[in-house]
């Protein structure tokens, strides 16, 4: 049996995880026969947003508190991660991942990265455990092994600022459809483009399950 953390970002596309993706991921994970734990960072998410109007809200928000939302109140503060424990990591996507554990929705390439975060992805890489990468999330990825000569092979789908924004983060971008997983074998690296090109929920789950095929490869 495989031991998969699923590593959130809040709850909700505009602020948090989004919850397609992570509950797609979680469902092949499921079916996979994989063991799953759930972590995320315990700190306030960078904004609110309200998903009805879409406009800012004036509240905080803790990122641990509204990942076990997704959990169903089953997680743990990403400081309490144990790498040697688990076969592989995923991070959904979602404005969580680009705003709450990096900051590449503000800052692009420039962006810094949750500390934490970074130390995980490293040594997930140096210790030989999969990453999946959904979505947005693969430039968190590559933010987190900009430095270290990786240079992970990694895709958004197909669009060309993003792409060059990975170039710049030392990643090889991959152009690939929304149907299709991208492998990193070197790194042990799987992404999916995901709702940066899916125009439906049934679009995206392809894609998903096509990156957890992937990921249990490894």
């Amino acid at each position: 049996m495989k031991k998969v953390a699923v590593i959130l970002a809040g709850c909700g596309v505009k602020d948090g995880s989004e919850i397609h993706e992570a509950t797609l991921a979680i469902l092949f994970l499921d079916r996979a026969g994989a063991e799953i734990s759930f972590f995320a960072p315990d700190k306030n998410q960078r904004d609110v947003i309200d998903h009805l109007s879409l406009s800012p809200a004036d509240e905080t928000r803790n990122v641990l508190a509204e990942s076990a939302r997704i959990a169903r109140g089953d997680i743990k503060p990403l400081s309490e991660i144990n790498l040697d424990a688990l076969d592989a990591i995923v991070f959904p996507g979602g404005f969580g991942a680009a705003k709450n554990l990096c900051s590449y929705a503000v800052d692009g390439p420039a962006c810094s990265i949750d500390p934490k975060v970074e130390e995980i992805i490293q040594k997930a890489v140096e210790k030989g455990k999969a990453t999946g990468c959904i979505c947005i999330a693969p430039v968190l990825v590559a933010r987190a092994l900009r430095d270290t000569g990786a240079n992970p092979r990694l895709t958004i789908g197909n669009d060309e600022t993003t792409m060059q924004h990975l170039r710049e983060l030392n990643a090889e971008p991959v152009p690939a459809t929304v149907l299709e997983a991208v492998v990193d074998q070197k790194n042990k690296i799987v992404s999916t483009p995901a709702y940066m090109l899916a125009q439906s929920i049934s679009e995206l789950a392809s894609g998903v399950e096509k990156l957890v095929e992937e990921l249990f490869k490894f």
